[in-house]
């Protein structure tokens, strides 16, 4: 299973395996304040595969702290480039007002 992730900038869906996205909020969860981290967990934690949105507001807000994770000196480089490009993503999204989508 994987996740085919919205509003990539640069080209079409980003395209995740699920174990690729679980091992990422791994990492995120090691250099992120607990506050930030509580914001974007659901992200990593999906119980199911189903598809799933993110509202354009907390799309930015998410935006925000994957790139504070992306840019964390303890982020290894190769799951730092993985965070922003989800972090971008993200920002897209808001910057169009529209949803952010997983499916």
């Amino acid at each position: 299973m994987g996740w085919n992730i919205s509003h990539r900038p640069d080209s079409d869906d980003m395209c995740r395996s699920a174990s690729s996205i679980h091992n990422l909020g791994q990492h995120i969860a090691h250099v992120l304040p607990g506050r930030d981290w509580r914001r974007i967990k659901a992200l990593f934690a999906r119980r199911s595969g189903d598809p799933f949105t993110v509202s354009t507001r907390d799309a930015g807000d998410m935006a925000r702290i994957l790139t504070a994770a992306a840019q964390h000196p303890k982020m290894p480089a190769d799951w730092a480039r993985d965070a922003q490009q989800l972090a971008d993503s993200a920002r897209n999204a808001a910057n169009t007002r529209s949803a952010w989508t997983w499916r």
